[in-house]
Formats: C-alpha cells, structure tokens, sequence
C-alpha cells in the first residue's frame, strides 16, 4: 500500500469527555479516512481515554494504532512516540481537547502539495475562551517569512509538517520540558524549513479550553516557564545568532510566556516564593536579554515595561502592586502633555524610582485605551422646554488640560459581529446628530480624571445612537465612545409628545457601550416599552 498523505497524532492524558469529539473529527475528514494514518498515545490515563481510543481503533482497522504507555509528566514523550511510528508524507498534531474542521487536512495537504510547503499553519479558532494566535492568520500566504508576519507568535506543534524535513534534521520533542517542549520542536522545524505557508481563509484547527483551566499548561510555574524560553533563545543562537529574528522572538517571550508568570498564580504565592520567582525572572533577563532590554522596550507595552524594571530591582512588592492592577483590570489615569501621553502607572515621577518617564510614555493610537476608562456616571431624563433631553456626567480618564470636549449621540445603525454572530451598533457616518447643550469641564473630585457633563436634547424621530466623546487634549482630537460600568442602573423608557408620541430608552450594547433608542409608540404596550420590562423582570429574578 502507498504511504498515506498524512500523519495524525494524538497525545492524550485524562482528556474525557473532549476526547471524542476530537477523535470524530479525524473520522469525518474529506480527505478520506483511508489517506490517513492516526497515532494516538495514551499516556498513563486513568479518566478511560485510553479505552476510548481502543473503541475508535477498532472501529478504523488498518487506520488507527494506539499505544499505551505509563504517564511520562507531559506531552513530549508520547509525542516522540508516535512520531517513530509515522509514515504519512505529512505530520499533523491535534491536542486530545480540541477538534478539526471537516475539511481541514485536505485543504492543509492540497497547500503543501501545491506551493512545496515543509510547513503550513491552518487558521485556529479558540473556543470557550481558548486564547489563539490571530497575527499571522491575517491573510492566506504561500510563503511567509519568520519576521513581521507573526509566525514567532505561534509556536505550538498543531500544524501540518512535511515528515521528511522532520526526519532529515532528526526533530524530536525534548522530554526535559514538561510543559512548552512543542515550542523548541516547531521553531527548529521553521528555522530549517524551506516553505512555510499560510492557510487563514478557512477555520482549520478548533482550539478547546478545558472546564476549570484543566491542563498543564495554564497551571505552569515559574521555573518551567523561564527554561521553555532559555531553551528557544539557545536555539536561535546555536542556528542563526543575534538578529532580527532573536529579537522578535525575545519580545514575544517577553509579552507572552514569562508575562504570564505574573498572573493571578503569582498574587496567589507566599512572600517567599513571590521573592524567588522575582529573582529567578530577573536572572533570566539579565542573562538572556541584558542590554538588549532598553533597546526592545518601545516594543513592550507600558505594564510590561514597568514589570521588568520592577523585577530587575528585586521589588517584589511593586511588582505584586503592577500584577494586582492587571488582574483587577484597573487602568491608571492616562496624563496628556505637549505631544505625549503616560500612563500613570505607580512611580511616575517620584524622586528615587530610577525609572525614566519613557518607560510610562504611550506609543501609537490611545483612543482605544481612553475608551477602555471613559464612563458613564450619571443619566437621567429632563424636559429643556417643550423638548425632551438627556443629562449625562461621563468620567474620563485624563489627567492635565483638556482643551475642548464634545460630548454628543453620534447616529449608528445596527450591524452583524460576524466574528461573534451578534448585532452590534457602528457609526452610520459623519452627521453628529443633535447637537449638545451647555458642557462643563471641571476635574474629578478624587483627581483621577476630568469630569464631562452636558445636557443633550433628544429628537422625537425613530433613531439609534452612541453616547460618544471628542476631546482635544495635548494637541491632538480623540474619538471616544463611552462605555456603562456593570452596576450602572440606565434610566427607564419614558414617553414625551412630539408630532407622535415616541418612547426614548438608554440602553447597553454589545461592544459594552451607551446606546440611545428613539422609536414611534402608538400605544402602552409598545414594544420597547415591553422589552423593558420583561428584561427588569429577568434581572430582579
């Protein structure tokens, strides 16, 4: 028989009940079952993968080899395992938590096939929460390079390798890593590979997160962590040395792999472990990073800047302080000065901190970061004569002179989200819709921001709007829309006369935002109206 086109591997440890769905998608594959090889190991599971995957071979005679195995610790061993076994043209790995698109493997294969590919990413999609990379699946490529497309941004092992270039270098999987051994595997199988392509037109690889965070890899320490990424800078010093590419790679593991050191898991630890975990993190970016550290930091957002320079001091407790804010979700106020911005972040200024007001300047577009902490504090319906009209005071997070500012219901019309197959509102142009009344200026009372508060008449025509701020602040415009903190209670539909009675809501929409609903009202039992009260219903429930 001729060797089949690809090779599937499976490494499964306690991975019920996803385990089926990863494996009846490997069955349903267009590229037929017959032009696959499937390797499955189970190491050491006691959850009955292991007898799963005896029922699915059975079922595939011929097709699918199973090896049990005592557990080894991690993926790497059963990995090896099954790579020894493998006789397709093609390896592909699947995780035993996620799942295949039915067309998957053969659209993977006919890209290798026609562009001579050693390597091609299929576009993933992260379920449940599963964070995937989205960079380099921008758009379909024959041929990609390793800097500036994204590819150091995705370095796990679930993509299609042509066999042949992992024989020829003899690439294995290093089972002294338990966890992240696929990220030394994969970017030795890039650096060595000729082609490397990009299928993103079409999802390919479904990338599950299990219930309760119940895989290895989110429960990863320190330790570990720090050797996966000593282990990938090693290798591109031993194969291409200092360069363009060892510095992409040291951003990512700088913003991605030792940044999630630094997480809930690290409040979570004892002063003494916290004090270790500090130490060993700056022993690395000495060791690995040194000098180079200024020289990337522009690349670094402003939290990850403050983070290393915190933990090249050995200041645990300010580093806890900055992984605290991170994990709350509590952004600094943003201070607008002259042609820059700085988040202020603690330490800002102080006498002592040895840290340079670059470390805290914010680099490129920050109107998403101001709409981030621009709020809604207050709303309420007033009649300004005969016209109905709405106050509202908004918080926004900036520090320092605010020059002009707009605050103002900008027409928008409903659209579909289909990344999230929900409606959402979007700006329906340049009309600003009514204009606003008085506006007052004036600082916070905690000194945390500035302070907007307007009075905007309301028209009695069928309409959507987005409560929207414009400021000019530090030389510069800045286009906001305002969000609703979750406690805020929105004033209730009321109805006023106009040339027909209309009922007038304040509402939230899906992008977390105010949005203002005009609509006709013939009667009291008008829909909106209704709407209204079945979700005070739902809540109060």
């Amino acid at each position: 028989m001729s060797a089949p086109d690809v090779t599937v591997i499976v490494a499964a440890y306690n991975a019920m009940p996803y385990l089926r769905a990863c494996l009846a998608s490997l069955a349903e594959q267009t590229i037929g079952i017959e032009r696959i090889q499937i390797v499955a190991v189970d190491d050491g599971s006691t959850d009955g993968s292991g007898a799963e995957l005896d029922a699915f071979a059975a079922r595939h005679p011929g097709t699918v080899a199973v090896v049990h195995q005592a557990n080894s610790g991690g993926p790497a061993a059963p990995d090896n395992r099954a790579l020894d076994l493998a006789t397709g043209r093609y390896v592909f790995f699947v995780g035993a938590d996620d799942y295949l698109d039915r067309e998957a493997l053969e659209r993977l294969v006919g890209m290798a096939d026609l562009h001579g590919s050693d390597v091609v990413f299929g576009r993933m999609v992260g379920v449940d929460g599963r964070s995937v990379p989205r960079a380099v699946f921008r758009s379909t490529e024959p041929r990609i390079g390793l800097v500036g497309s994204g590819a150091l941004y995705a370095l796990s092992n679930t993509k299609l390798f042509r066999r042949s270039l992992i024989e020829e270098h003899g690439l294995r999987f290093p089972e002294d890593l338990p966890i992240g051994s696929d990220m030394p595997f994969t970017l030795e199988a890039l650096l060595r590979a000729r082609t490397i392509s990009v299928l993103a037109d079409h999802d390919c690889y479904f990338a599950v997160r299990r219930r309760g965070d119940a895989n290895i890899t989110f429960h990863a320490a320190c330790e570990p962590r720090l050797r996966v990424a000593v282990r990938a800078l090693e290798l591109i010093d031993e194969r291409v040395g200092p360069g363009e590419i060892r510095d992409e790679l040291a951003v990512r593991l700088l913003k991605v792999d030792v940044a999630r050191i630094f997480g809930a898991g690290f409040l979570a630890m004892d002063e003494p472990h916290r004090d270790g975990c500090t130490r060993a993190t700056a022993a690395f970016v000495e060791r690995q990073i040194g000098d180079g550290l200024q020289r990337l930091e522009p690349r670094l957002p402003v939290p990850q800047r403050l983070l290393y320079r915190r933990v090249l001091g050995r200041d645990s407790a300010a580093v806890a302080e900055l992984v605290g804010m991170d994990v709350e979700d509590r952004l600094p106020s943003t201070l607008l000065e002259a042609d820059r911005a700085y988040a202020l972040y603690p330490g800002f200024r102080e006498s002592g901190s040895g840290i340079a007001d670059d470390c805290y300047r914010l680099l490129g577009p920050i109107a998403g970061r101001l709409g981030r902490g621009t709020r809604l504090v207050s709303a309420a319906w007033v009649l300004d004569g005969d016209r109905l009209a709405l106050d509202v005071a908004v918080h926004l997070p900036v520090v320092g002179t605010v020059d002009t500012a707009v605050l103002r219901l900008a027409d928008a019309v409903p659209a579909v989200d289909t990344d999230r197959k929900r409606v959402r509102l979007v700006p329906a142009g340049e009309p600003p819709g009514p204009a606003v009344g008085e506006l007052v200026i004036e600082p916070t009372a905690d000194g945390s921001g500035t302070l907007l508060r307007a009075r905007i008449p309301v028209e009695p025509r069928p309409s959507v709007h987005e409560l929207r701020a414009t400021i000019d602040a530090g030389g510069a415009t800045y286009e906001i829309a305002v969000r609703r903190p979750r406690a805020f209670a929105l004033p209730r539909a009321i109805r006023w006369n106009g040339a027909r009675h209309h009922l007038a809501a304040v509402e939230p929409n899906s992008r977390g935002g105010v949005s203002v609903t005009v609509a006709p009202s013939r009667n009291p039992l008008d829909p909106l109206l209704r709407a209204a009260r079945v979700r005070a219903r739902f809540w109060r429930r």
